[in-house]
């Protein structure tokens, strides 16, 4: 009787949402399994696209893995793990987006079944954790280093690489070109980090073929005032100035107040506002730069002064292109024009303004610092543009890694199929449930190399078989076989340039080990509705007081 009567305990508010134990679990397994398989067939040189529609009425086409994952409007808490592993691998590498969310679906789902059967989650995760640590030390095992070969030798290889990630984008059919594109762009800006420093222009019109790099600065004519066209649009070893003033007259704030005691003094006003613009000019000239550049607007008196002493200028110019100018030239931008010394003017071997497309762009080159450099994108439609964009943002990521870590792995699902190989050879040596758990990890590795398969129309198991014999071998020559795209078949992915570098794969198993770890380790979700739908009615009711919707005095009430 005494256990009837107990209080009821009330530990949440009413209205809480809670789901714990097995079904939980198995429901955030399934909810990342759909958005794996969302991106899984846009994996590989056969991968296709996807067209996302948002509600502003933009279109996208991404073949890239973040870019889809951004733009998919996830609201399922477990779920929204694959986007932050997905724009994390884009920040950090560039690549292998598409990879992480699929490897990372790939341990949930071989996960699934072992928590079905009543295993508990951190047998999984211990185990996961020891694959991965395995897997990694083997990709350093077997990756090849490209460092302390000739500038000619190195330059090919990061091509090899870049050609790689560009093989499975829309602008794969053009990928040799735009690769020694990027490489020479990423070569040209060395050391520095700065990635903004190499600059991407799209100009719609025109094939991909006719996108050009411009080792140094190119950007696209400025809003221009009349005389503009009687400057002179070329010049050889010019020096630059760049600003960060209006050249123009300014008309006194509303608020200034002058009092005068004659009429007379008014023109002495005048002539002061005058005398300013034309001292700020006089300096510019007298600076010896042939090209003025200022972030801020450059007027039609300005620019006809300018016009009339032979000396190009432009206003407006964006932030970043004017900072790109600076680095590249060796100038430095001003905040005033007094005392303008020749350290602060930058120089480049020759300006010009050229036509592309319909856009005219002003194109600075043979910079001495040589810091930057600019791709101007040419394509038929926007989005493609859009896409080119990405695809070599991707790639000139690709090749700095490259740069930096100068080792690379074979692709094309070689590395995946030999770690695979190796764990599964591994957990044969280990004693009890752990064995099951890595031969599992092993078997999601294979998830790559079936996938490629699948995108390009093969029998994945022929593929896979194939696959399993060569990496069995024990004489190891077939640790670098991969799946031939061309033909459907097998082949040596190393000889056939299909590389990438091997942070690529040591961060993409990383982060989905992580991620699979994190959502294994989650045994209940507490959602509370209440409160978002208490904010929802106050955000509602503060609106409807604001409209009128209150209850005036003298109200009946009702």
């Amino acid at each position: 009787m005494s256990t009837m009567m107990q209080p009821q305990i009330i530990l949440l508010k009413e209205g809480t949402d809670t789901s714990q134990g097995k079904a939980q679990l198995v429901s955030n397994i399934n909810a990342c399994g759909a958005v794996a398989d969302v991106v899984r067939t846009t994996l590989g040189p056969r991968g296709m696209d996807k067209l996302i529609h948002d509600d502003k009425g933009n279109t996208t086409i991404s073949n890239d893995g973040a870019t889809i994952m951004k733009l998919l409007d996830i609201v399922h808490p477990a779920a929204k793990i694959l986007v932050d592993i997905a724009k994390s691998q884009d920040s950090e590498v560039g690549d292998g987006t598409t990879t992480v969310v699929l490897l990372a679906g790939e341990f949930l789902k071989e996960a699934k079944p072992f928590i079905e059967d009543g295993v508990h989650p951190q047998n999984l995760i211990r185990s996961y954790r020891t694959a991965s640590y395995l897997a990694i030390e083997k990709i350093k095992e077997l990756a090849v280093s490209i460092e302390g070969k000739s500038l000619d030798e190195k330059r090919s290889l990061l091509a090899k690489c870049a050609a790689t990630t560009l093989s499975s984008k829309l602008i794969g059919g053009e990928k040799e070109f735009f690769a020694s594109m990027v490489v020479d762009s990423v070569l040209a800006i060395g050391n520095d980090d700065r990635l903004n420093m190499i600059g991407i222009k799209k100009v719609p019109g025109g094939t991909m073929r006719d996108s050009f790099l411009v080792n140094g600065v190119a950007f696209k004519k400025t809003f221009s005032y009349a005389g503009f066209e009687q400057q002179p649009k070329k010049f050889e070893n010019p020096e630059i100035l760049l600003l960060n003033i209006e050249l123009e007259l300014k008309s006194e704030k509303e608020n200034a107040e002058i009092r005068l005691s004659d009429p007379l003094q008014y023109q002495s006003i005048v002539d002061a506002e005058w005398n300013i613009i034309y001292d700020k000019l006089d300096k510019c000239v007298k600076s010896g730069a042939k090209i003025v550049l200022s972030r801020l607007a450059i007027g039609d008196l300005g620019t006809q002064y300018f016009a009339d002493r032979d000396i190009f200028c432009a206003g407006r110019v964006a932030e970043e292109d004017l900072q790109r100018v600076a680095a590249a030239t060796g100038g430095t931008v001003q905040t005033s024009v007094n005392n303008v010394i020749d350290e602060v003017l930058g120089t480049c071997e020759i300006f010009e303004e050229k036509q592309v497309g319909n856009e005219r762009f002003n194109i600075f080159s043979g910079c001495p610092s040589g810091q930057t450099a600019t791709i101007v994108l040419r394509g038929g439609a926007d989005q493609f543009i859009e896409e080119a964009e990405r695809s070599l943002h991707d790639a000139i990521m690709i090749v700095r890694r490259a740069m930096k870590n100068s080792t690379v792995v074979a692709g094309g699902g070689a590395i995946d199929m030999e770690i695979s190989r190796y764990l599964r050879q591994h957990s044969r040596t280990i004693a009890g449930k752990s064995q099951l758990f890595i031969n599992s990890y092993a078997k999601a590795l294979e998830v790559i190399p079936r996938q490629l398969c699948d995108n390009a129309g093969f029998d994945a198991t022929d593929v896979l078989n194939n696959l399993r014999q060569k990496h069995a071998l024990t004489s190891g020559e077939g640790a670098l076989y991969g799946v031939d795209i061309n033909t459907g078949g097998i082949a040596d992915s190393y000889a056939n340039f299909v590389w990438e570098p091997a942070v690529v794969k040591i961060n993409a198993i990383n982060a989905a080990t992580e991620a699979a770890c994190l959502i294994l380790s989650v045994d209940e979700t507490v959602k509370n509705p209440k409160s978002e739908s208490a904010q929802g009615e106050a955000a509602a009711g503060a609106m409807g007081r604001g409209r009128g919707g209150g209850r005036g005095r003298g109200m009946r009430r009702r």
